[in-house]
């Protein structure tokens, strides 16, 4: 009890210091001016200096107090710990000792091998690579050998072969599917670096699709069936007919695919070489007709000029309708049809035109095309107008018998079936709105 005694009467002031928001400053300061007074000078430090230092003195006293009665327990604790932290250090000294063991056993077994076969796989992964191009350079050099070897067959020799239009044009869409692949991990992918691949393309390529082209659309534009002095016979209209559908098939495969849906594409080559076909038809029968209605001696002759021009568009259309559309390799396979007619190269043709006849857009077109010029030779007036306004009734006569008798296909060349359906007049053989839309492009416009 002496000894709880002496601590309570203890005069150092621990909650002072204990105090979280204790300052010593204001400690400082406060114990100042508790032993001295403000106003004097000057200040007597010697005071409040004893006293700290014998509050210091006490609680060292007080420290070294409580040491030496808790000594014993003091040591105990500070050995259990030391020998409780040599313990965690030895076992921590194993650990990391069996850890860098099997570190060492995994880096032996696992990362090296690891390292190794990374390397392995890199190597493998690059002779792929190359392998795949190899193999996209040899089929591109094999095509290219076959091309050239089509392309003399349809050139050399003293009769051109017209199936090697069509063969050329497969082995140059073969060619364009490996070519246009570029992306990453398709055939294509690299080959724009190859060497020999350029050549192959400026060499062989370019010129030859050109030349198939050229080829294809010559054939178009020189079609005939017959002409006015008489009808070719049927072998030359047999190999006529061959030689076109040949020449259409290889413009159908060779129109471009590339930025267009399937369901929105359409043979842009084929449908212009025909377009063209038609229009230097026109052109022609309409400049010919004009001048022969100025000059009306001429006139049966131009007119059958124009019939047998018609006679070859409806040749035309009929083989046309007759011709189904090839299976193109670089569109989807489409689904198949209610109706043939969807399936030929007609379709495609009369859509474009937005007709329903070629022949019938032959005349109508003509006919449009023909009143101008009529009314130019009315207002130029002299013995052409005089002439042509007293011949009417037999220049409208000459005209209705040409556009029957263009309006019919030759001889050699059948109709199909369709064509005779009912409830379509133009189809059926009556050409009635024809015949009076070119009558009345020349006779309406005489005036009285």
């Amino acid at each position: 009890m002496a000894n709880n005694g002496e601590e309570d009467a203890s005069y150092v002031d621990y909650d002072t210091f204990l105090d979280p928001a204790f300052s010593p400053s204001a400690f400082a300061n406060n114990l100042v001016l508790a032993t001295n007074n403000p106003t004097d000078t000057p200040l007597d430090l010697s005071t409040p200096l004893s006293k700290v230092l014998f509050d210091a003195q006490e609680v060292d006293s007080h420290i070294h107090l409580l040491t030496t009665r808790s000594a014993i327990p003091l040591l105990t604790h500070t050995k259990e710990q030391t020998e409780a932290s040599t313990r965690i250090v030895s076992e921590i000294d194993n650990q990391v000792k069996s850890l860098n063991d099997s570190y060492k056993q995994l880096e032996k077994e696992v990362i090296q091998k690891h390292a190794e076969a990374d390397e392995v796989r890199q190597v493998a992964s690059r002779l792929w690579e190359a392998l795949k191009l190899g193999r996209s350079v040899g089929r591109c050099l094999q095509l290219g050998r076959q091309l050239e070897v089509q392309h003399a067959e349809m050139t050399s020799g003293k009769k051109e072969d017209h199936r090697a239009l069509v063969r050329c044009a497969h082995t140059l869409l073969s060619l364009r599917e490996v070519l246009e692949k570029k992306a990453p991990g398709e055939e294509g992918h690299g080959l724009e670096r190859v060497n020999v691949i350029k050549s192959l393309q400026d060499t062989i390529v370019v010129p030859i699709e050109r030349s198939v082209r050229s080829t294809s659309e010559q054939i178009i534009r020189e079609f005939s069936i017959g002409s006015a002095s008489g009808t070719a016979t049927f072998a030359q209209s047999e190999e006529t007919k061959a030689r076109t559908i040949s020449a259409a098939n290889a413009l159908y495969l060779l129109s471009p695919t590339a930025g267009t849906k399937p369901d929105k594409w359409a043979p842009q080559l084929l449908l212009e070489a025909l377009e063209k076909y038609l229009r230097n038809a026109l052109q022609s029968s309409t400049a010919s007709l004009a001048r022969s209605l100025a000059t009306l001696p001429s006139l049966d002759r131009t007119l059958a000029e124009v019939s047998a021009r018609c006679q070859n568009i409806l040749a035309l259309e009929i083989i046309l309708e007759t011709t189904k559309a090839p299976a193109h390799p670089l569109l989807p396979a489409q689904k198949p049809a209610s109706s043939d007619k969807s399936t030929t190269l007609l379709q495609p043709l009369l859509a474009y035109l937005e007709t329903g006849s070629l022949a019938s857009y032959f005349w109508r077109t003509m006919a449009g095309s023909l009143a101008p010029r009529v009314q130019e030779i009315v207002n130029r007036g002299g013995v052409s107008a005089r002439t042509l306004k007293t011949n009417r009734g037999p220049v409208g006569e000459a005209i209705r018998e040409c556009v029957i008798r263009g309006s019919q296909p030759p001889s050699t060349v059948a109709p199909t079936k369709s064509r005779a359906a009912k409830g379509d007049p133009e189809k059926s053989g009556g050409w009635d709105r024809e015949v009076a839309v070119m009558v009345t492009s020349v006779v309406g416009n005489l005036g009285r």
